[in-house]
């Protein structure tokens, strides 16, 4: 399981960040007209990420800014969700789509004299290369080819170079062995691992500085452009956090070693002298990146930055041209946005982003922002006046009537204080008992946040209240509260939740005898954990969830996440066997709807068969539906669909009152 995988494209709860909008939308209907949300609208969504400014000398505001990039994620139709870059303006005020292929274009990256905008693309062949566009007007073409695709790149400082990571491209014997199926794969040795390359933009020409059998993840050139900052190991085939930091020489391709940090990490990026790098990382060796990191480049240990001013996971961040740091950190359900001088201090600013974010050289801020009646939006903040909404990709939404989320604390088994949400139906009367349906949210070392979280608002349609839990081992809370579950899964944070189960009982919103539960990923597997400890609730539903914790380590892709949690199962196998729910299953009564896609490597599509197997053999109702093709994160339109429809039709089959006694 990959813990912060979740928190980056899992499913978030969705708040207001505490500001007013301006020009929300076009002729947006009055509350009376508005309708509720389906299955089917809840997919339009579009959603905004990596935000880039121009580095054009005349913008208005300093020396970068006077064009915003940044990719915008479609809705999913067929079986793709495609992304394409689009531009904001200065000058004209206006947002525009930028890429219009039949594929996807990501990772937007200007040339250092702003006149031309590289970015990543399949759209000629299904590998991702490097194509490059001219801010004057034509057609993308392509600087990089082979039957490899490209994962990142960054321009040089001066231009004139690229440095990218990609594998090395597949030989005319490797590609005739794949066409006639005599493809045999020794697993590790035969894996193409992604190199460090240096592509001269003039000739085309790229020339490897790494091994083949290292694998570099992360880059960043230093402004003397003579050395590149790389994340990488030369032991990719370990299960284990062997990742480190190392310069490479342009010129020869000589390796040294800066740091190696003893858990995750990632976000590298240089400070504008080139003095320091810096990442997002743990304190000690997990469970996450948490903390923002500064390496000197003369020295071989980083010094936490955030660590006892701010102890909170660190999102995004970026240097500005003074050498200060603003950055944007998790807090509870929201977020802060905070700048360090280059003294160290703190200093705390608002509004807080939901979001990417992007910074000019004079201070202003272009962010993503979200709130419980408006999806993403890209907003422009001086930090002097009001923000100002510069997109209007979502304007849509404004039909469909959203439900507010009331937040609030209650104190669990040990008194440990647990931040919850809750979303009631439109109309409420304030007296009646509901159905409640409990959503845990992915991770472990997930939350729920600002977003539109998409099976809570449809189930507020259906009538029912949902409980959303920031338990034991949520981001947002601090280090301390981060490890409260370690070698504990369905101790603790299983107590949180039926601790504010209780509460929402005791307070008369929550019916006992109509209560369900559900979640995807680490929720799936507090759903599953919970249908066997308990009979209190009277449906649930798992997605991607994990019935077994040996077979999960033993098969999932990246284990040394659980590994920080609970050690390995074949040195220490009691932690992994009594936190398994399948070894409680004969305990199980709740009728239980199982939910996997079969490409899934983060959970695999055995940990769900394994659940269904134990709740047939018991007598316990249960579907276990399998979706072809999808990951860990669904993409496909109909199974989209097909998903949210299930679940609202399994919760109404057990808990609504009409049928209650069928």
């Amino acid at each position: 399981m990959i813990a912060r995988f979740f928190r980056l494209v899992g499913v978030t709860l969705l708040l207001s960040v505490g500001f007013s909008v301006d020009g929300q939308g076009q002729g947006a209907p009055s509350d009376g007209q508005k309708k509720m949300l389906t299955p089917e609208a809840s997919l339009n969504l579009r959603t905004v990420a990596d935000l880039q400014f121009s580095p054009d000398p005349s913008a208005s505001l300093g020396a970068s800014g006077g064009r915003l990039a940044f990719v915008v994620t479609e809705p999913a139709k067929g079986t793709e969700r495609f992304r394409h870059i689009w531009i904001y303006d200065r000058a004209s005020g206006a947002a525009r789509q930028f890429t219009f292929s039949a594929k996807s274009e990501l990772a937007p990256r200007w040339s250092p004299d702003g006149k031309q905008l590289a970015f990543l693309s399949n759209r000629t062949e299904e590998q991702q290369q490097i194509f490059v566009m001219s801010m004057n007007g034509g057609e993308g073409r392509a600087i990089t080819k082979g039957k490899r695709s490209v994962k990142a790149f960054e321009w040089s400082p001066d231009g004139k170079s690229i440095a990218f990571l990609a594998p090395d491209a597949k030989t005319e014997e490797e590609e005739k062995k794949e066409k006639d199926k005599d493809d045999a794969k020794v697993v590790d040795k035969d894996d193409k691992r992604a190199r460090l390359w240096i592509l001269n933009v003039a000739t085309g020409e790229t020339r490897a500085l790494t091994k083949p059998s290292w694998e570099m993840k992360e880059l960043a050139w230093l402004p003397s452009g003579d050395r590149v900052v790389v994340k990488g190991t030369e032991h990719p085939e370990s299960d284990q956090y062997t990742d480190r930091i190392f310069s490479v020489q342009v010129a020869d391709g000589t390796m040294k070693e800066m740091v190696k940090p003893l858990g995750p990490f990632g976000e590298m990026r240089v400070a504008p002298d080139g003095k320091t790098i810096s990442y997002v990382g743990p304190r000690e060796d997990g469970p996450e990146p948490h903390d923002l990191m500064l390496l000197p480049v003369t020295a071989h240990a980083a010094r936490n930055l955030t660590g006892a001013s701010l102890d909170r996971l660190v999102q995004d961040y970026h240097w500005q041209k003074d050498g200060s740091v603003v950055l944007v950190a998790a807090n509870g359900f929201s977020n802060l946005l905070v700048t360090y001088s280059t003294d160290g201090a703190r200093h705390d600013l608002a509004p807080a982003p939901a979001g990417s974010m992007a910074v000019t050289g004079s201070g202003e801020i272009a962010f993503v922002s979200q709130g419980a009646t408006r999806p993403q939006e890209v907003w422009l903040w001086d930090q002097n006046g009001a923000p100002k909404q510069v997109t209007h990709l979502n304007d849509s939404w404004n039909q469909f009537t959203l439900s507010e989320p009331e937040l609030f604390r209650y104190k669990s088994f040990d008194g440990t204080e647990i931040q919850a949400a809750l979303l009631k139906p439109q109309g409420y009367d304030g007296k009646s008992k509901l159905p409640l349906i409990v959503l845990i949210h992915g991770g472990p070392t997930g939350r729920w946040a600002e977003s539109i979280e998409t099976w809570g608002q449809l189930l507020v349609t259906h009538g029912y209240a949902v409980f959303y839990p920031n338990i034991r081992g949520s981001v947002g809370y601090g280090q301390k509260f981060v490890e409260a579950n370690r070698g504990d899964w369905g101790g603790g944070d299983f107590k949180d939740v039926m601790a504010g189960v209780e509460d929402l009982v005791k307070r008369g919103i929550a019916d006992p005898e109509k209560l369900g539960i559900g979640g995807w990923s680490y929720g799936g597997y507090m759903a599953e954990w919970a249908i066997t400890q308990t009979n209190v609730f009277k449906a649930a539903v798992s997605g991607a969830g994990m019935a077994n914790l040996i077979s999960e380590f033993g098969t999932e892709e990246h284990p040394a996440g659980d590994e920080w949690f609970y050690g390995v199962p074949w040195e220490q196998p009691e932690g992994f066997l009594n936190s398994s729910p399948f070894v409680h299953l004969k305990k199980a009564k709740t009728p239980t709807l199982v939910l996997q896609g079969d490409a899934d490597t983060v959970d695999p599509l055995g940990q769900s068969q394994e659940l269904y197997r134990g709740l047939k053999r018991y007598g316990v109702e249960a579907e276990l539906v399998v979706y072809p093709r999808e990951p860990h994160g669904f993409h496909e339109e109909k199974h989209l669909v097909d998903r949210l429809n299930r679940i609202l039709e399994w919760y109404d089959k057990y808990l609504k009152k009409e049928k209650a006694g069928k």
